[in-house]
């Protein structure tokens, strides 16, 4: 399997759009395209899989549920930023990436209107 994540780019973009590059043994991988669309009000995405994600080009903000009570309780990977010194939002730029553990509540606040914003995302299981 080969492509390129810079391929295909719609010139607008109404809706978010989502593709799977692979998806296989408790790991999948998708191509996130935005632009200027967001998590529709009180929506927060909260996932059975570990997140890591990186923005390649144009930019976004997160923002993230510190409410205990909302989490659910997962066994997490060893990360560099524990959720408790991370801030409760982050604008994410080219090159910018983050693990966001399974269970935490996110959604995504703001994506730039004015360009394509491109992400991977890679979901994943914990380890057995």
């Amino acid at each position: 399997m080969h492509g390129n994540l810079f391929q295909d780019l719609p010139k607008q973009l109404e809706n978010e759009l989502f593709s799977t590059i692979t998806d296989a043994s408790g790991v999948k991988i998708e191509r996130i395209l935005s632009q200027g669309q967001c998590s529709e009000p009180g929506f927060w995405y909260q996932q059975d899989q570990h997140e890591w994600v990186i923005v390649l080009q144009g930019a976004a903000i997160l923002r993230f549920d510190d409410d205990p009570k909302t989490q659910l309780k997962t066994t997490q990977p060893e990360t560099t930023q524990s959720k408790e010194t991370r801030p409760k939002e982050m604008r994410l730029g080219p090159g910018d990436y983050l693990l966001i553990p399974a269970g935490e509540r996110h959604r995504v606040d703001w994506t730039d209107p004015e360009q394509l914003t491109i992400w991977l995302a890679v979901f994943f299981d914990d380890s057995p």
